[in-house]
């Protein structure tokens, strides 16, 4: 098994077999549940994994703990993928004590109708729980991204054990880069409660954390400031990168044609990066990860039964539903009769706040035609002009 520090061992798995997680995200290249043993006087496991690999993750444990039997398994989250293993994990170490909060404990009632009378450990907020050489401290973190979430530092190796904080997609074998899988999982599950992120931020910054172990996606031990700096950044809403974002819905090309005339004015006037998405073509949850990254987005749909098209429904919805605000916002409407689609996506953003909206509306009758440039320059010079 793969040493963390010289106490601590990752016993977790990777999943290959999942096509959607959580029922809605598309993983190619599949997912870790991530899980970990310290062993000490006292062994503790931290977390378990999915119930499709009970036995590969105790026969992982096993290799660890050789002939000893652990102490305590410590649930921090809940969510079945990493609690559904209980069960076997108390069949297997009968003696084990189960460590979690109040609401832990009712979650796991809720899941798997276990009262775990005279089997579990109930810790408080900022408590802690002592294994010889290494003492454990609890820090509540409700909301980031459920209510009985909690994170826990081991003050010996300076160790962040941190949930489902950052975490990303992907199996631990899979070979791509920490931030895109990352940025789509946190906008993804977690982009709701900035807030609490920010909260569970500020109490971490108080502590020497040399190594962060997450419940999904690569344990962390260099350049930490990278990834904490992207967390500050994701949970207070600003924008991680200076340049424009064009979402559109298109039906027969041509406001697909006045986004690609968008694009191309915007790099000839110098915008320093521009993205493009076909909401009804590509992943949902990586267009709203491009929207959260860009510091400008442009929405461009079609006018649909009076509204907009689907797809640019969804889209829109779902940044509401992540929180989405302090950005600049441009619009392209396409109408054959009654253009109705700005006003519309427009309307759907009025709660959103700090929204900086251009004035420059670009409105398409039915084809692309010589006054849509003159539009598209207007909106993509006043794009480039503000700065917010």
């Amino acid at each position: 098994m793969k040493h963390i520090t010289n106490d601590i061992y990752y016993v977790g798995v990777n999943d290959h077999e999942i096509d959607l997680f959580e029922g809605q995200f598309d993983v190619p290249n599949g997912m870790a549940y991530n899980s970990y043993v310290i062993m000490d006087e006292k062994i503790a496991v931290m977390d378990s994994v999915d119930i499709h690999f009970g036995e590969e993750w105790l026969r992982n444990i096993g290799e660890v703990v050789g002939e000893r039997n652990p102490d305590y398994l410590v649930v921090q989250h809940t969510e079945p993928d990493h609690s559904a293993n209980i069960v076997k994990f108390l069949e297997a170490y009968p003696q084990a004590q189960i460590v979690g909060n109040a609401k832990t404990f009712q979650m796991i009632s809720n899941f798997y109708g276990m009262e775990l009378e005279g089997r579990k450990k109930t810790v408080a907020n900022d408590g802690t729980l002592s294994l010889g050489r290494h003492e454990l401290t609890f820090f509540f973190a409700p909301m980031v991204h459920w209510p009985e979430v909690m994170v826990t530092y081991d003050s010996k190796d300076k160790v962040l054990f941190s949930a489902d904080g950052f975490g990303k997609f992907g199996a631990l074998d899979a070979d791509e880069a920490w931030a895109c899988e990352a940025r789509r999982y946190y906008f993804g599950i977690v982009g709701k409660y900035g807030a609490q992120v920010q909260a569970l931020l500020k109490k971490a910054s108080a502590f020497d954390i040399q190594v962060i172990c997450p419940l999904h996606g690569p344990v962390l031990k260099e350049d930490l400031g990278y990834y904490m700096n992207l967390y500050d950044i994701w949970s207070s809403y600003e924008a991680e990168t200076e340049g424009v974002m064009i979402a559109y819905s298109s039906v027969y090309g041509n406001t697909k044609k006045a986004v690609g005339m968008l694009e191309e004015k915007l790099k000839e006037l110098g915008c320093p990066r521009v993205v493009t998405a076909d909401l009804a073509r590509e992943d949902m949850a990586e267009c709203i990860e491009d929207a959260f990254r860009h510091s400008k987005l442009v929405l461009a749909s079609v006018t649909y039964n009076g509204g907009i098209f689907p797809h640019m429904h969804t889209f829109i919805e779902g940044l509401k539903e992540r929180g989405f605000k302090n950005r600049t916002i441009g619009l392209i409407e396409n109408g054959s009769w009654a253009p109705m689609a700005a006003k519309t996506m427009k309307t759907m953003l009025e709660n959103s706040k700090n929204i900086t909206w251009m004035e420059s509306v670009v409105t398409v009758k039915s084809g692309v035609k010589a006054d849509t440039a003159a539009q598209i320059e207007s909106l993509a010079r006043e794009l480039l002009l503000d700065n917010a």
